[in-house]
Formats: C-alpha cells, sequence, structure tokens
C-alpha cells in the first residue's frame, strides 16, 4: 500500500485490511524498489511436496520416480497412479477414485485400462511388491 497516510494507526489499519506491505508518502524510490523485490521473492510458487513410502520416491515437480535410490522411468498414467497412491498416505484407493484423478472425465470406466496400468506399474517398481489390491475395495501402497 503507498499512502499519504502515515500515522501508525493507518499503517495498522491498512494491514489489517490485507496489504502484504505499507509504505508512507513521501518515500524514497529505491526503498519501494527493494520493498516489490521482497514481495517477489516471497510469491514464489510452492513446490508440490516430495512422496515417499516404501522405499518409492515422488517427486512431483520433477515427474521422477526413484525405488531404493534407482529411477523408474513411468507413463503418464503410471506417473498419476501412482502419485494418487502414494498421496493417500497407505489408506485405500478405489477404482473409481483411480479413474476419476489420473484418467479424465472421458475415461470409461469398464476398460481394463486402469487394471493394466496397475499391472504394469506394478512390473516397473519391482520386488518386493508395493501395491497391493483390496479385493472389493480397490489398491493401496503396502
Amino acid at each position: 500500500m503507498l499512502t499519504a497516510a502515515t500515522t501508525v494507526r493507518d499503517r495498522v489499519a491498512g494491514l489489517g485490511l490485507g496489504a502484504d506491505d505499507y509504505l508512507g508518502k513521501p518515500f524514497a524510490f529505491d526503498e519501494l524498489v527493494a520493498r516489490v523485490q521482497a514481495l517477489l521473492r516471497r510469491s514464489a510458487p510452492a513446490r508440490a511436496p516430495v512422496l515417499a513410502r516404501a522405499g518409492i520416491t515422488l517427486d512431483p515437480a520433477q515427474l521422477v520416480v526413484f525405488r531404493d535410490g534407482r529411477f523408474i522411468r513411468l507413463a503418464r498414467k503410471e506417473f498419476a497412479v501412482l502419485h494418487v497412491l502414494l498421496a493417500a498416505e497407505g489408506a485405500v484407493v478405489s477404482a473409481e477414485d483411480l479413474l476419476e484423478r489420473a484418467w479424465d472425465e472421458h475415461a470409461d470406466p469398464f476398460s481394463n485400462s486402469m487394471r493394466t496400468t496397475v499391472a504394469t506399474l506394478r512390473k516397473k517398481l519391482g520386488d518386493p511388491p508395493v501395491i497391493a489390491t483390496v479385493v472389493g475395495a480397490g489398491y493401496r501402497i503396502a
């Protein structure tokens, strides 16, 4: 906020109304530039958290997956399925939830694409198996 109102009460009110900074007039241009640069540094987008479980590390920002330190190349859908399963933190994810979150709205719920993707993902992740099928409920990372 850049304003001629410079009392403590004005500054407190301005900050209370949502201003990230408050600069009263008259001001030094160098100070204005420094304050804008500081605000820009703070507004850097937050990185998605790295997910880790059962020896698997998934970095959504870098789109990479490691199993016990070994890089694993995954297709886009495999990555999406693994991301959903890891984000569930060990909870069971139903087939419907996987279709909804890893596929688009045009996915055919009666196709075998999800089961095929999970099977391929299991193979790529290697032994010991980490994706468990919970009969009648879905999948989870063991």
